[in-house]
């Protein structure tokens, strides 16, 4: 194992606000890992819309200066005492955590770094390993999605739009996608969605919802969108139906009166991948099915763009400003 420098490239920020804040720097620390932690050498970082929420102030951060960054894949060179979950200096891995891998080493605990099938091709674990896990445990348990279930995306052409689209074809649903353009359009009608509305153009999305599903509405909305589809995602519901908020791209949902449930008897939630995997039996369960879409070719991943490391702020500007289609990854080497 080549040795390990004492500093690195990375981007931190100082204080939050746009992407002006973020500052890449050439001379950061490389970080020790402490017992149960493990050091990455990153060859690749994933871009997510929590790094802008952490960037923004949307989402509070502990102290600055501050990286934020939660998704990368590379190598182990280094190892903290205890437990550690048998992994081992060499081991290809990718992790996930809520901030600090914008850098060219990334410190992270053992607990949520997992091995990389070897089969599994260069960038897929960076581009996948968060979206991927937030998707399935989306349809697995903040709404257990069943076979022939109508199911209402948005911004199904996105990042995480286009896990939710593809997962939901593959377990059977009958999903509704939202998209701006009719590029995206197609790009979300080859995921897999059944029917997508392009609200560019066709301008009452509930209507035309309502018209698919028989005047029902949808069992369940999975919305990263936030503000400015809340109101239209409660209106597209069925009797019974599901409201997951998992996002805020447009901004967070205001304070609204929970009394608004009850003429559909909805249930809402806002859920976060990292309060359903806690324990490593349940990461365990979810990264081996998730490797398992991915090695079957269940599952395409669709990058953006691979933006050098020094160009974070460019790549959240195209994130932010609804420029990207599919996943959008750093390069630390660069």
């Amino acid at each position: 194992m080549a040795s390990i420098p004492s500093t690195m490239k990375g981007v931190i920020i100082e204080k939050q606000g746009g992407t002006e804040v973020l500052q890449y720097k050439t001379d950061l620390p490389v970080p020790e890992p402490k017992e149960g932690e493990v050091l990455v050498k990153n060859d690749y970082i994933g871009v997510n819309f929590l790094d802008t929420y952490q960037r923004s102030g949307l989402y509070p951060v502990p102290a600055f200066p501050h990286m934020v960054g939660g998704e990368a894949e590379g190598t182990i060179v280094k190892t903290g005492s205890g437990n550690v979950y048998n992994l081992k200096e060499g081991d290809k891995v990718a992790l996930y955590k809520p901030s600090g891998a914008y850098a060219e080493y990334a410190l992270a605990p053992a607990l949520q770094v997992v091995k990389l099938p070897a089969s599994l091709a260069p960038k897929l674990g960076a581009a996948s390993i968060l979206q991927g896990l937030t998707a399935l445990t989306l349809i697995r348990e903040s709404y257990p999605v069943q076979k022939g279930d109508w199911v209402l995306v948005h911004a199904a052409a996105g990042g995480m739009g286009l896990w939710l689209t593809q997962l939901l074809a593959g377990v059977g649903a009958r999903t509704i996608g939202t998209a701006s353009t009719a590029a995206k359009t197609e790009l979300a009608a080859r995921a897999g969605a059944t029917h997508v509305i392009n609200y560019g153009e066709e301008k009452d999305v509930k209507a035309r919802v309502l018209e698919l599903t028989g005047g029902q509405g949808v069992a369940a909305v999975f919305d990263g969108v936030g503000q400015a589809t809340f109101d239209l995602s409660l209106d597209c519901l069925a009797r019974k139906g599901s409201m997951v908020s998992f996002g805020n791209a447009s901004g967070a949902v205001p304070p609204f009166s929970i009394a608004r449930l009850s003429d559909k008897n909805a249930k809402l939630l806002r859920p976060r991948v990292f309060g359903y995997l806690v324990t490593r039996e349940e990461i365990e369960h979810y990264t081996a099915e998730l490797f398992g879409f991915l090695e079957e070719g269940k599952i395409d991943v669709h990058i953006h763009e691979v933006y050098p490391l020094s160009e974070a702020a460019r790549a959240h500007q195209d994130l932010e400003g609804r420029k990207s289609t599919g996943k959008l990854l750093l390069d630390p080497s660069k």
